[in-house]
């Protein structure tokens, strides 16, 4: 889950995720006949397939999940004999919490460990995404695979996508009166509706009028030059001042400073809703009402068009809060959200 840093990680900036206490599992067995077999328990679909003859977009649904990293790993050269995979998930789908990251590390670590050459932290990154960009077809930033990778507990990833350097931040709310709550609206948002295709693309296009390798050089300054576009411009600022909102988040928990995060995270939902415009009437409401039960900040997280909002609590009744959210979603005629409490662990771990 991302604390801030939001479409800023195909854009060469800065994120700041955790991996969360909500977990992806994958039971793995091997087979000699180089046929990949699958099932899932939140799933009815099941697949069978021989991983010689896997293509990008010859499989769909959730199995192209599934079947991405092995994909990844025989384009590498690897030789994989096959596998029976089983697949059981606490993440809720489509609520912008990585479920997708977290099913194709979870297969990538179990895939290489029945190879006998497990990968780890980056490498097990690239191949994650690989098949989510390659394989699946949806045109993501490495963030989400990265936390899933190498996500370590009490901590938050201060990752830099332009050069994939990183360093672990304290983040361990649960030692004081503190928590970090999600909203999940229970709108499914989908990365594959071409939504974020179109966001990346825009950009990309601004980098180019600009005549800068990425929008991490960027200046506000430069984006006020008058060659890009209203839309060009509101995207590019976004992505300029997200990337400021990070760095600030960062020295802030460093000093403990939680209503500086707070504030932050205000200014990236506002930044996300008015600029970038992948919020909903659900996730602002999200917001809205957790701030005015007391929350020290609130913002959408993930890709947005639907998902999970975050709040970061203080010395407030988390029941209390959860209440005041759900009975402003019921006034406003909207499903009943789901609010829970998360925190910081350890990314994909291997037990045999």
């Amino acid at each position: 889950m991302n604390l801030i840093g939001e479409h800023t990680d195909y854009n060469s900036g800065f994120v700041l995720p955790i991996a969360i206490n909500l977990r992806t599992y994958v039971a793995a067995a091997p087979r000699n006949d180089g046929v990949l077999r699958g099932w899932s328990l939140q799933e009815a679909e099941t697949f069978e397939v021989e991983v010689a003859r896997l293509t990008p977009a010859g499989v769909t649904g959730w199995p192209a999940y599934a079947c991405g990293p092995a994909w990844v790993l025989a384009q590498r050269g690897w030789s994989l004999p096959g596998a029976d995979l089983l697949v059981d998930s606490q993440i809720p789908l489509g609520a912008g919490l990585s479920s997708s990251a977290a099913i194709q590390t979870a297969i990538g670590l179990a895939l290489s460990d029945l190879a006998g050459r497990p990968l780890e932290g980056r490498d097990l990154a690239d191949v994650a995404h690989r098949s989510e960009s390659d394989f699946v077809g949806v045109p993501s930033g490495t963030m989400d695979q990265m936390i899933s990778a190498l996500g370590r507990r009490s901590t938050a990833l201060f990752l830099d996508t332009k050069d994939a350097s990183y360093e672990y931040i304290p983040f361990d709310l649960m030692a004081g009166r503190r928590a970090l709550l999600v909203i999940d609206t229970g709108v499914k948002h989908r990365l594959r509706d071409g939504q974020y295709a179109e966001r990346r693309r825009t950009c990309e296009a601004a980098a180019a009028a600009l005549g800068v390798p990425s929008l991490r050089e960027a200046t506000l300054e430069l984006l006020e030059s008058g060659v890009l576009t209203e839309v060009q411009r509101r995207r590019a600022r976004h992505v300029v001042t997200e990337n400021h909102r990070v760095l600030e988040v960062v020295a802030a928990l460093r000093a403990a400073d939680l209503r500086l995060v707070g504030s932050a995270f205000v200014r990236s939902h506002e930044s996300l809703r008015r600029d970038y415009e992948v919020s909903s009437p659900e996730l602002d409401l999200a917001v809205e009402s957790a701030l005015a039960a007391g929350a020290l900040g609130a913002r959408m997280t993930g890709g947005g068009f639907g998902g999970s909002a975050i709040t970061l609590v203080e010395a407030v009744d988390v029941a209390t809060l959860r209440r005041h959210v759900i009975g402003a979603f019921d006034t406003a005629g909207f499903g009943k959200p789901r609010v829970f409490e998360v925190h910081a662990e350890d990314g994909a771990t291997a037990h045999r």
